[in-house]
Parts: C-alpha cells; structure tokens; sequence
C-alpha cells in the first residue's frame, strides 16, 4: 500500500516491483511498523526474517535479474491463449526453475479469482516435478492450486493440466511419511481424469500400486501403449478406456518437436 500510493489515498496508483518491496521490508518506515502493528523495528525485521530472505532470493539469488524492473513486453491477458516459457532458466538448474514455476502458480492464481463470470481457462502445467521438491509449502500450494480452480471464473471453474512423468514425481516429494508426501500421493486421487501413458513394466507397476489398475490395465500400459504414439489408458472414475488420440495435419506440424533430433541424425 506504501509503494503503489494506496495508504496516501492516490487516485491513481503506481506498480512496483519486488526490489522495492524487499527494500521497504530491510529498511522499514515508522509508518509501515506501526500498521503492521509491530511494537517496534526490532521486532518487525526479526519477525519478517523469513520474508526477506525468500525475496532476496528473487533480487540477489537464485533469480537475480528476472524481477529487477517492470515488465518491458505489453501483455493481453484477456487471449484465447497464453504460454509462459521459463526455457531460460533451464541454466539455472531444477530449484530456479521450480520457484518461479511456484511464482508464476501463486500469480497465476490471483489473476483467475478476479476473472469475468465465464471466462474459463484450460490451465496446463508442466513441470511439476521440479517444484513438488522445494518442500512442503510448495507441494501444499500446488494443492491448493487444483482444489481452489474449481471456484474461478465466476464459480465456473477451470480446467487443470497437470503432466508428470512417472509416479515417483509424487513419492519422491519428501520422507515417506512426511506431510508433502501424504499430500503429494492425494493429488492422484484427487484427479477426476488420468490419462497413463505408455511406461515401462517397473512404472507400469508402481501405478498399479498407486491406482489399484489390476493386472489387465497394467499390462495396457506397459504393452499396447507403447506399440504407437498417442495411445494411453483413460482412468474416467471407475472406468478405464484404451485411447488412441490422432493429430490433425495441421496440429502436428505445429505441436512437432523433434526438429533438434533430426538434424542432428
């Protein structure tokens, strides 16, 4: 409120960035403690610790330089279509790319609950796996995530893409008995559609043990799905559907990503 002008009273208020916020929260105001309701300044930078060192991460760690300054690209945010990218923090290794990935969620998130009653969204996310492994916060707020979009939009609800590449995505998430784990093995359960592609026998198994498929649906996944591209096993509630999807011409040149394979062969 301090740094966009709203505790002022403006009329018009101004965006601001993260450094600017981290700033205000190492060198806090009377102004700023006083709403906080913090006795003192001591007492306001031992108690936001944590906060500022989450965001120092953003402005001098892991992050420096992607949320240094306003963005510089004008964004419609009202498309039939967005993709966020974050192929430019591959080099920053797995943690980078997961904590902007729990960034762009929590974001993301906000956006839809102010959302027009109908403006529904298919959401897909990719990923996953990267910011299942920061800990317990971020597996809780990919759940709450999933749980939450069935409220966007005017209660209209989103549709949500999740794509993991093998049950050990979820189990790998923290000790076995660890509250990330227990929530993380949840998040399967609380899918009203799985679509399995085709896996190895070791895989095939572990969904077995994971979804109950019995011996039938295991063996489509770890055989039939693997003889074609596109085939998978539909788990529709109860019901389990052998599915084969087929590109349109036009869908697959433009969804083609082999490109980099093939010139190199």
């Amino acid at each position: 409120a301090i740094l966009t002008g709203y505790a002022a009273g403006n009329s018009v208020l101004q965006e601001t960035t993260i450094p600017r916020l981290w700033d205000l929260l190492r060198n806090p105001t009377r102004e700023l403690v006083r709403a906080c309701e913090y006795a003192n300044t001591r007492q306001f930078l031992d108690q936001t610790r944590l906060l500022r060192n989450a965001l120092g991460e953003l402005v001098t760690g892991t992050l420096a330089g992607l949320f240094d300054d306003f963005t510089n690209i004008e964004v419609d945010w009202r498309a039939p279509i967005q993709s966020f990218s974050l192929s430019r923090l591959d080099g920053l290794g797995d943690e980078a790319v997961g904590i902007a990935l729990l960034c762009m969620n929590s974001w993301g998130r906000g956006l839809r609950e102010i959302a027009e009653p109908g403006d529904l969204r298919i959401v897909v996310r990719d990923e996953v796996w990267k910011q299942m492994r920061l800990g317990t916060a971020a597996v809780a707020s990919f759940d709450a995530d999933l749980r939450l979009s069935r409220g966007m939009a005017g209660k209209g609800g989103d549709i949500q893409f999740c794509n993991l590449h093998k049950p050990s995505d979820l189990l790998s998430v923290g000790d076995a008995d660890s509250q990330a784990a227990m929530i993380a093995k949840d998040l399967l359960e609380l899918a009203d559609i799985k679509i399995l592609g085709a896996q190895k026998p070791r895989v095939a198994r572990e969904l077995d043990s994971m979804l109950g498929l019995g011996p039938i649906a295991q063996d489509l996944v770890s055989g039939w799905a693997m003889q074609d591209k596109g085939r998978a096993l539909w788990c529709i509630g109860d019901a389990t559907y052998k599915v084969q999807t087929v590109l349109h011409p036009l869908e697959k040149k433009l969804y083609y990503t082999n490109e980099a394979i093939e010139s190199a062969g």
